[in-house]
């Protein structure tokens, strides 16, 4: 038989006071409740513990005594376990664990941030950028409090918010011919030798935006990071095409680039959030409902080009 809380308070509280009926009236339960909860503690430890005395209550034996200490022990640990289980869903302290397949997550986390953690939140932040499947792999496994991710492909048991929809642009170097048009076509696009950027999901979804045999130029650099991607352009190697836009033109190398729409109907791709809704921390809920604030309004900073 397995000794429960329950009965343990019961117990002690019944020493506490050397009275079953003022236990139960502290208690607000029947005296039989407390009476049935001592013989339970007397059971399973098969010892007398407590000594009845008719019309003087009850009394702990030396044997009672210590086993009622060690769950009043207990029975503190218990409650203060709840709380700090309390504190830390209601607390914006502690580690947020966020892991982002958002190559330009820069440009917008530390906003993000900002909205919602005060300076005096004793809040460690832990960021990664990594590709679509770690991220969703590290929200199901626990790695990660919450995730940024592009939904295309998403895994049916990955509960997630629609940040934003990003149609393609072109990205281009400055002085670059088409950059004099307000916006670009992919007729145009395809004569051009093109930096795709080659990450799990983003270069299979430009090359898919060409029809075949439609594209006469070459692909002349593969990059796995934005800033890359960003910096040949700059550099004059080609132009992209690219979904999120970063708030300056300028790029690492000190160049700029120009970001022009497309003006034929392509597919966009969607920024999305990726967390357990169920029961989340005080800190997780603020950070989600702060994305879903930053991107429902309006203007650069939600990174996506304007047609």
């Amino acid at each position: 038989m397995a000794l429960t809380l329950k009965a343990m308070e019961y117990f002690t509280t019944a020493l506490r006071h050397g009275s079953i009926a003022k236990a139960a009236a502290e208690l607000n339960i029947a005296a039989s409740a407390v009476s049935s909860a001592i013989d339970q503690v007397e059971a399973e430890f098969d010892l007398t513990l407590v000594i009845r005395q008719r019309a003087r209550g009850i009394k702990a034996n030396a044997a009672g005594r210590d086993v009622a200490r060690k769950c009043e022990h207990l029975l503190e640990d218990y409650q203060s376990l709840l709380l700090e289980g309390t504190a830390l869903k209601q607390s914006q302290s502690g580690t947020l664990k966020i892991g982002y397949y958002a190559p330009i997550a820069p440009a917008f986390l530390p906003q993000v941030f900002d909205a919602f953690l005060s300076n005096t939140a004793d809040a460690t932040l832990e960021l990664e950028e990594c590709n679509n499947d770690d991220a969703q792999d590290g929200l199901l496994n626990g790695t990660y409090d919450a995730i940024l991710f592009v939904a295309e492909g998403v895994r049916p048991s990955i509960e997630f918010d629609t940040l934003i929809t990003a149609p393609p642009y072109c990205l281009l170097p400055k002085a670059h011919p088409l950059a004099r048009f307000d916006v670009v076509t992919m007729a145009q696009i395809a004569k051009e030798p093109l930096v795709v950027l080659n990450r799990p999901v983003a270069a299979s979804y430009y090359e898919g935006l060409f029809q075949s045999g439609t594209r006469q130029a070459p692909v002349v650099a593969y990059a796995n990071s934005t800033e890359m991607v960003r910096s040949l352009v700059a550099a004059e190697r080609g132009c992209a095409i690219l979904n999120m836009l970063p708030l300056t033109n300028e790029t690492y190398g000190g160049a700029s680039v120009v970001a022009r729409p497309i003006s034929d109907t392509l597919p966009p791709l969607t920024l999305a959030l990726g967390y357990d809704s169920t029961r989340p921390r005080r800190i997780v809920q603020d950070f989600a409902q702060a994305c879903r604030d930053h991107f429902g309004k309006s203007g650069p900073t939600q990174c996506i080009i304007s047609g």
